[in-house]
């Protein structure tokens, strides 16, 4: 397979501006949202947002299958990041009709992202077969995606608060998921797609693809356990301003000093990679996550800059945890391909972004049941006056749990876990498989 460009990089890298805003603004606005406008109790807006994608667990799979078998997957990209933009514009257009519309427009456009992200996902494993260069892939795809949660995270609430609503904010973020569409749609012009047998439209296939490898498994699980730790840490940034450290407007700052580190240490992981393998980068980035939200706890008593010194060490790890596995994911995917001769890649990214979505719902879901735990008021203005308890428990919620979920996943973190590799660097040969 011919070396991947810069400018292909660059167009397979456009496609987070899609997934990075789509997976940060639900997580980072919705339930304050639900909870502090619309005045829907927190525990009750948990499982609002929760529902939609938890949808999403049995339909990426499906969405994976018929992406198998209808061969491009480009056009699935276009008109599913399309109906995303336009869904996303409405999702927040009319408060005054309820948390029953919110639901519903939520669900479809969990539907319409389903047919954008595992198609997306897959192609990774279709651009090249070199194990270094998906390293490089997914730091620049990762560089990008940091870049706008950088943009979201701070953009979206500054923009909801100047505009006293969240009606242009949606409207903002809606535009940003139709130019990222349209831009990786013609940034991966002339990718082709893997010729192998299909897998098989059956939930027995799916079933069996699963069973049949146990690497592929033990990744998904490392995955989703994390990414419900991120989803948590999303979902309490505005509480942890607003609540713990008493000033709503250091949200966006928070949230800066969270993903920032992300664009700037990507070399550092890539190079780790390529001396240390992927597992360990992973390894590495994981314990930096944990770690930095388990200190943390002590932002109460810590001074401002060591609360933001510890949202940017998190970033690290975070940025670690974004890279290896999607890189790792493409090696596995690509193994199973060659062992069965059958096309797998939607299949794998089916599964995969439905355990990510579920997770990353899961994750202000798990918030809100620890707020609702502390007593957490609501209101329809955000006023409400929290009793300690809920201040406790929106501090817990955003530091001890997250990292609780990221260390779960070491012990899945072994040997084990490691695709085949190629040692060097050019994808010819492949060094045998780490046991």
């Amino acid at each position: 397979m011919a070396p991947v460009t810069r400018a292909r990089r660059a167009g397979y890298s456009t496609g987070s501006l899609v997934t990075g805003a789509f997976g940060t603004v639900p997580g980072l606005l919705l339930l304050p949202y639900l909870t502090d406008t619309l005045g829907i109790p927190a525990a009750t807006a948990g499982l609002l947002v929760l529902f939609p994608k938890a949808w999403d667990v049995l339909l990426n799979p499906v969405a994976g299958r018929i992406s198998d078998r209808a061969g491009p997957r480009r056009p699935f990209i276009l008109r599913g990041g399309l109906i995303v933009g336009v869904l996303f514009a409405l999702l927040f257009a009319f408060p005054a009709a309820g948390a029953g519309y919110v639901e519903v427009v939520f669900l479809l456009c969990a539907t319409a992202y389903a047919f954008y992200q595992v198609p997306y996902v897959a192609m990774l494993a279709e651009l090249t077969t070199d194990y270094h260069e998906r390293t490089r892939l997914m730091t620049w795809r990762m560089a990008v995606l940091a870049l706008t949660i950088l943009i979201c995270g701070a953009g979206a609430p500054a923009l909801r608060d100047a505009t006293g609503g969240y009606q242009v904010m949606g409207i903002a973020v809606g535009v940003l998921i139709m130019l990222g569409t349209i831009a990786v749609f013609v940034g991966t012009r002339g990718v082709t797609f893997q010729t192998q047998a299909d897998t098989g439209a059956g939930f027995g296939a799916l079933v069996r693809a699963v069973r049949d490898s146990p690497r592929f498994r033990r990744l998904l699980t490392a995955s989703v356990l994390q990414a419900i730790g991120v989803g948590t840490v999303l979902a309490g940034v505005e509480y942890m301003s607003r609540v713990v450290l008493g000033n709503k407007s250091l949200q966006p700052l928070l949230f800066v000093a969270f993903v920032a580190p992300a664009m700037i240490v990507m070399p550092f992981w890539q190079r780790l990679a390529a001396r240390h393998g992927k597992r360990v980068g992973y390894l590495v980035a994981t314990l930096i996550f944990a770690g930095a939200l388990t200190v943390s706890v002590l932002a109460r008593v810590a001074p401002l800059w060591a609360v933001i010194l510890f949202a940017g060490i998190t970033g690290v790890g975070y940025s670690g945890i974004q890279v290896f596995p999607f890189a790792m994911l493409a090696d596995v995917t690509t193994e199973e391909e060659e062992r069965t001769g059958a096309r797998r890649a939607g299949l794998f990214a089916g599964v995969w972004t439905a355990g990510e979505t579920l997770a990353l719902a899961l994750g202000p879901g798990v918030y809100g049941l620890v707020l609702a735990a502390g007593g957490y008021v609501s209101s329809t203005d955000g006023s409400a006056v929290q009793p300690e308890s809920a201040v406790v428990a929106a501090l817990l919620g955003f530091t001890i749990v997250p990292a609780l979920f990221a260390l779960a996943a070491v012990p899945l973190l072994n040997r084990k876990l490691e695709a085949a590799r190629d040692t060097s660097g050019s994808g010819a040969d492949r060094a045998q498989e780490v046991a």
